[in-house]
């Protein structure tokens, strides 16, 4: 293989966290090969040498397995997946959902200006899809009585791999909750049951010992209020699409 040959295909290595680390295997080999190849007068520490190039494939072996049983999500770049304008057109649905919630809220002005989709952009780019083995690390309980007023958040957490179960009141999400767990719980305030049903829900979950990152999404952003969710044991709260979605994916993946 020639200078260039190698070249190009150690570029290609660094495309990912997994080729890096194979070069990085293959260039410790090789200056190890170097020195007892061309070394001289080593005949005193060709002992160590030798150690080294027996035990540091099995050390290797070890911490791959470790990596792959552990962060095994961290080992891809963007370039591994089978396609990648599906990984495009994922990010593009989801920030086209993000601009759909905000147009239609009541300060939303309807048609976005530029500002809104700058930043848009970049909360979409700058977020990981995360895809954790276990379901539920995947999924959010969604609990609003009027759900279809969330339809365009939905989509846009949905295209980051996340998927969905709603409630419709407390007591139907607390019984939901015995039976399963979610990675994040999103809830609106005043519901039927009550003009502050998601401080009753976030009280009854946290006295129960239920830890489950919990967002307030509600019509207000006064941070007063913010305040108070939090001093409840909310993750947050807020009346902002970009903000829900920073937060949700915050949860999940620090929770993956």
């Amino acid at each position: 293989m020639s200078i260039k040959e190698f070249s190009d295909s150690a570029e290609g290595f660094t495309k990912s966290p997994l080729g890096i680390i194979a070069l990085f295997i293959v260039l410790v080999y090789g200056f190890a090969s170097l020195v007892v190849g061309l070394g001289q007068n080593i005949n005193d520490h060709i002992a160590p040498l030798v150690y080294f190039m027996v035990i540091f494939p099995v050390v290797v072996f070890f911490g791959f397995l470790w990596l792959v049983a552990k962060h095994h999500k961290k080992l891809y770049g963007p370039s591994d997946f089978k396609d990648e304008e599906n990984f495009l057109k994922t990010q593009l649905s989801s920030a086209a959902s993000l601009a759909a919630a905000i147009s239609k809220q009541p300060d939303g002005g309807g048609d976005l200006n530029q500002s809104q989709l700058d930043e848009i952009v970049e909360l979409v780019s700058n977020t990981k899809q995360k895809h954790s083995t276990e379901k539920w690390k995947n999924r959010i309980l969604w609990v609003d009585d009027r759900p279809n007023n969330n339809i365009h958040e939905r989509q846009a957490l949905e295209a980051q791999g996340l998927h969905f179960q709603l409630a419709l009141s407390t007591d139907e999400a607390l019984s939901i909750l015995e039976r399963e767990k979610f990675a994040v719980i999103i809830s609106d305030m005043g519901r039927n049951e009550g003009p502050q049903e998601g401080y009753v829900l976030l009280d009854k979950l946290r006295e129960s010992n239920n830890k489950t990152p919990f967002v307030i999404y509600a019509g207000s952003n006064i941070p007063e209020y913010k305040k108070i969710a939090r001093e409840r044991g909310a993750l947050g709260s807020t009346n902002r699409v970009q903000e829900l979605f920073q937060l949700v994916m915050g949860a999940v993946n620090n929770g993956s």
